[in-house]
């Protein structure tokens, strides 16, 4: 059977007594996350840290698997990577971030800036399909599961309608995250890329949390979860298109924003804590050294160099190693030679973001 794109809002009930009582979990889950998060004295920490840990696990679900090692050491700075695959965790992070920069800026989710993430994410300027032939398939049997629309004009048309349901106020009396989970089923549906379709729209899920202020940061690690229950996320997908099952695939986004910000606060505290920690013991024991710029370096970077410290603290070479070297000395940093050059090691904050806990 077919599935024709619905034009939204849609014309269904989808306030059920499940759907509500799952939406005060997620609210007050996502409520705290955003309260924590303003606990931490640099915003740009969490964006860093946590965007490209997003970025990891939404290309992982897509099967470019990177590792925590090869992400971190390379050098987005000067387009040096690992690793090809972290390059492209690397090119969504900096998609995520850019999205988030202009939503603060414009307040607005529009088409054109899809259109700019998605470009960022795969480095082209295709733009949305114009030639038919895209077909969805099961990676195991080849089968075709699903056929979204293969004429340009349907594309723009649905973009066009999505773009109006995102950003028209009273357009729906919708709760926004009943409507992120609708966004992101269409988005996938229209299918409108030829490529980075999947990341982009889970871009789109965080950058529109943002849009309506229910984060104040591009944090919330959505894609972890989805990648925990990809099987479940597919076939959810799928089944809003063969049997109409909204009040299902609702639920499981909702499920997925509470368990996801909860783990997410979790992280947040860590990070928090043990800022605390090394900024006492920095202080104490290498007290020339101390700024908060320096400590604001070591946590946007569990991977850090020389480079980094000069660009971040205005400072030249001599001053930035002698800096890190204190830190060695002092056991906060671990020094690495790793090709040619000299990594320096953040292991408790490098630790914290490898071990996050999986998903039941």
């Amino acid at each position: 059977m077919s599935y024709i794109l619905p034009v939204l809002p849609l014309d269904k009930q989808l306030k059920t007594i499940a759907i509500l009582d799952q939406l005060i979990l997620s609210r007050s889950a996502l409520a705290e996350l955003k309260w924590v998060s303003w606990q931490i004295p640099n915003e740009t920490i969490l964006i860093k840290t946590l965007s490209l840990q997003e970025a990891k696990e939404s290309s992982a679900i897509e099967n470019i698997i990177t590792t925590h090692d090869e992400l971190f050491q390379s050098d987005v700075m000067s387009e040096m990577f690992a690793t090809i695959a972290s390059k492209e965790v690397y090119n969504y992070a900096t998609a995520l971030e850019y999205g988030y920069r202009e939503i603060r800026k414009n307040g607005l989710l529009m088409n054109n800036l899809i259109l700019e993430i998605q470009g960022k994410i795969e480095e082209n300027k295709a733009g949305f399909r114009k030639l038919p032939g895209t077909e969805l398939k099961n990676d195991k049997t080849g089968e075709t599961v699903y056929v979204p629309p293969q004429s340009y004009d349907q594309i723009i048309n649905s973009m066009d309608n999505l773009e109006r349901f995102i950003n028209t106020p009273g357009i729906s009396d919708l709760d926004p995250l009943i409507k992120m989970a609708i966004i992101h089923h269409q988005f996938e549906s229209i299918h409108p890329f030829y490529d980075g379709n999947w990341r982009t729209g889970r871009v789109i899920n965080v950058l529109y949390l943002v849009k309506e202020w229910l984060l104040s940061l591009p944090i919330l690690y959505l894609s972890r979860y989805i990648n925990t229950h990809k099987s479940k996320y597919y076939e959810l997908l799928q089944k809003v298109r063969t049997n109409d099952t909204w009040e299902e695939w609702i639920l499981f986004m909702l499920i997925a924003i509470e368990k996801t910000a909860k783990q997410t606060i979790n992280i947040v505290e860590n990070i928090k804590e043990l800022m605390k920690r090394e900024k006492k013991s920095i202080r104490e024991k290498c007290p020339k050294i101390y700024s908060q710029d320096l400590l604001n370096n070591l946590f946007k970077h569990p991977y850090t160099k020389i480079e980094f410290v000069m660009r971040d603290l205005g400072v030249v070479r001599q001053t930035a190693s002698k800096y890190l070297d204190e830190l060695v000395k002092i056991g906060i940093l671990e020094k690495h030679k790793i090709g040619t050059e000299n990594f320096y090691i953040h292991p408790e904050l490098f630790d914290l973001l490898k071990n996050i806990p999986t998903f039941e």
